[in-house]
This record gives structure tokens, sequence and C-alpha cells, in this order.
């Protein structure tokens, strides 16, 4: 990214706002004293319209004459000292075409001066709601209340759309991800521990010099969605899932899953219920166009899984009826993608509703349907991930079987021999074009063959 594209991103978000806009940057996060910090992460707005990846610095935007301000701490030998050569702040700001560079102890008096309409975002750190408190003399309560909606709607319009930058940002991303994914498989076997994968794909990332773009879930216990722990031993006859991807040099995020046995080959039980995902993903990814609603694509993906559970003998009935009473989110919980970019998740902290769903939409309180975070109609230069995935969760079983649910739909006496299946999600990510669709980065074993072929080396 250059000077003027980040002239140009500010100059996007003047025709939608009128007023301030003030984006606070993140400060260093100790781990357990101020000299031992977590590897630090800027915040994504910042890092959207400037650049900006030093702690401590915040931007102030004029909407009206776009003379955009910088502040940031004061430049020290002892910052040479402690970590080398860095640039100014003065040099940074020239990078980010901003002209006007001030110290951050005098942010809180400039706030004063200016008047309001003053926008900022959700504060979602508690230091960050800290010092919006101090630097507008305001309760917690009275920060939040304050919290502009009409910023949180005029970034998701800016930021939602990806130009071609931001795409071959992902894609660099994703070119670490398919090696942390290809040799996830090359390695598996039995005897390993969950620990001994998720390192790898960890070294993979670091011998890049890039971080990974959030937790991996790397686990034989794929239907335990979120699984951030590594302490399961990898036995013959399991599956391992493994969700994982890295950042790019400018903080764009790849978002990638793949399952597999952990024996190298399929069993027919295995082998079945994979293909069901993967034909729902692939007529999933088909559906992403311009103007097609992304929870439409989400109910699709939920016909194919209700038709093949049918088949499998473990639900009966109707299919369009099941997913319309939801009774397929026994195997089908969670919603079928989210937006993609600087954030894995992006732009989520200023609220799912705001980024996945358009004015006026309601979320639906049906259990699954309502955990989809993308439901909007799509956009050409929308990046969303497509991840649908068949789970046998034992606790959600019993607890629907006990209280009766979807008896009509579900043959819980047949699914009893199913309860120790796991799970399985396979996950692309989507750029959606003028022409339809594009699978962004390069190809990562998905087909049944590929994967075992994979796992021979």
């Amino acid at each position: 990214m250059n000077r003027e594209s980040y002239t140009r991103r500010r100059n996007a978000l003047r025709e939608r706002l009128k007023g301030w806009v003030l984006l606070l940057g993140h400060d260093e996060a100790a781990r357990n004293y101020g000299g031992n910090p977590y590897p630090f992460r800027q915040n994504s707005h910042v890092l959207y319209y400037s650049g900006m990846t030093r702690p401590g610095v915040a931007l102030l935007l004029d909407m009206e004459s776009g003379r955009d301000r910088l502040y940031g701490p004061k430049d020290c030998v002892e910052d040479v000292v402690w970590h080398g050569a860095q640039p100014t702040l003065a040099e940074l700001a020239e990078g980010a075409g901003i002209e006007d560079v001030r110290s951050i102890t005098q942010l809180r008096s400039d706030l004063r001066d200016i008047g309001d309409p003053l926008h900022y975002p959700p504060p979602y750190r508690g230091e960050t709601c800290l010092r919006l408190m101090e630097l507008r003399d305001s309760s917690a309560d009275e920060i939040r209340r304050g919290v502009s909606k009409d910023l949180a709607l005029a970034i998701a319009a800016s930021r939602n759309q990806k130009d071609e930058a931001e795409i071959a940002q992902i894609e660099e991303a994703l070119g670490i991800t398919a090696a942390m994914h290809q040799a996830a498989m090359a390695m598996t076997r039995p005897g390993l521990l969950e620990s001994d994968v998720a390192a790898e794909i960890q070294r993979i990332a670091l011998s890049k010099s890039r971080a990974q773009s959030y937790t991996p879930i790397v686990t034989v216990h794929g239907e335990i969605l979120h699984n951030v722990t590594y302490e399961g031993e990898l036995e013959a006859g399991r599956l391992l899932l493994n969700d994982s991807g890295a950042e790019s040099v400018l903080g764009y995020a790849s978002d990638i899953t793949r399952t597999f046995p952990v024996s190298g080959t399929f069993n027919e039980r295995q082998r079945a219920v994979y293909e069901i995902v993967l034909r729902a993903q692939k007529e999933c990814i088909q559906r992403i166009a311009p103007g097609v609603r992304y929870r439409e694509v989400h109910l699709h993906a939920a016909r194919v899984i209700a038709e093949g559970m049918k088949d499998l003998g473990l639900m009966r009935g109707d299919v369009d009826d099941a997913v319309t009473e939801g009774a397929h989110a026994l195997f089908f919980p969670h919603g079928l993608g989210h937006m993609l970019g600087l954030d894995v998740h992006d732009m989520e902290d200023l609220g799912e509703d705001v980024v996945g769903y358009e004015p006026g939409q309601e979320r639906s309180e049906q259990f699954g349907l309502g955990y989809l975070r993308c439901a909007r109609s799509l956009e050409s230069g929308m990046v969303v991930t497509c991840e649908p995935g068949i789970y046998f969760i034992p606790a959600l079983i019993d607890q629907w079987e006990a209280e009766g649910r979807h008896r009509s739909f579900i043959d819980y006496e047949t699914l009893r021999s199913w309860r120790d299946f796991g799970g399985i999600r396979i996950e692309d990510d989507v750029l959606c074009t003028d022409e339809g669709h594009r699978i962004l980065g390069p190809s990562i074993p998905k087909e049944i063959a590929d994967i075992e072929a994979a796992m021979q080396g």
C-alpha cells in the first residue's frame, strides 16, 4: 500500500460522514509486566486508514477539511537502544499521506477544541475504553452510549469491498497457509499428538516471518467447534480437523479448514460424511455472486446436509420442512461463513449485524441459523469464507433426544452408533467478482483422493 491508497480510503470515509473521526491505535499488552508484552498487533481500522504499525498512536480525521492528524509518542533514543533504528513518527505520517503530526499528550486538549460530532468505533479492549474515558472526561457507560453507529456503517461500507492490492495480500497469506495445511497432512500419523501438528504449522508461519491470523484449531475432536487445546493423541480411525491461517505482511488474514483421517485413509463412514460436506461446499461456492444473499447460500448448505443425513438413515421426512424447522442444526449448528480481510472475522468489532446484515435485515432466533455471521447480499469485492460442516456432538444429541426435539425428522436410535464420529468441516476463502466468484489462493487438497495422496507423501 502507498500514501495514495491510504488517502483515498480516508477520502472515501469523508463522503459518508461529517464532523471528526477518532481511531485509537493499540498499546502493547503486557503478559505479566510492561517490559514483557504479547506480540503486538495494531488495531485494524488504524491499519486500514494509515498503515500505522507503531503502538500508542491515534488518528484524528477531519471529515470536512481533510486535514487529518497523527498523534503518537515522542521519538526517543531509548527506543533505538532497545529496538534498533526505527522510522520517525513524521516519516510514518509521510507514508500515510498525513502532514499534521502531534504528540499524543496533545490529543486530549485538541479533542476539547474541535467540538462535536466526534465519531469513534466500539472499544473492544478495556484499555481503549479507559483511554476514551480519560480523553472525553466520561464514564464507561457514557463512552458506550457515545459509540457512533454511523461510523461503524461507514467503515463497513468502505472496508467490505477489497481492492486488488488487498486481494493480493490475502493471497500472500494463503500461500503460506497452503504450506501449513499440506505439511499437516504429510506428517499426520497415529501416535503423534495434536500439539505436534500445531507446532509444525506454527513453525512454517514463523519461517516466513508471519503471524498466524488466529489461534489454530488442530483437533481429533472436530465436533468441538473452537477447540484450541492440543493434548489429544492422533489415533487410527479418528479424523484430524485443522482450521488455521496466516497473516500477510500488512496484516491481512487467511482462514482455511481441512479434515483428514489420521490413518491416511478414510473409512466408509468418514468417506460418506465427507462427501456430503464437500458437495455442500462446492455447490455453495458456485452460488456466490453479486446480489445473492448469503443467508440463502447457507440454507442451501443446510438442505444438502439434511438430504445427506437422510440418505445415511439419520434424518427422515421432507428435507425442506426439516430445514425450515431447523432440525438439520443438530448436525450443522453454525453459519456458513463470515467476511474476511484485515481481520479473520472482518470488522466484527463493529458488530456482526453491522458487517454481515443489511439495514432492516433481522437475525433469526432459530438455533443454528441465528449463528449466521453473514446473511447479507454479496457485492463484487467482498471476500467470504465458505465452511459447511457436519458434527456429532454427544451433549447436544442427548439434550435434543431428552427434549424430544425434532423426532419427526431425526432418527435418534440410529444416531446412537454415530456418537463418537467427531466432526468434518471444509473451508475456503472466496472472492465475489463481477462475473461470479473466485476461490483465492493456491489449491489445497480437499478431494478424498488428493488428501489421501498428500498424506502418503
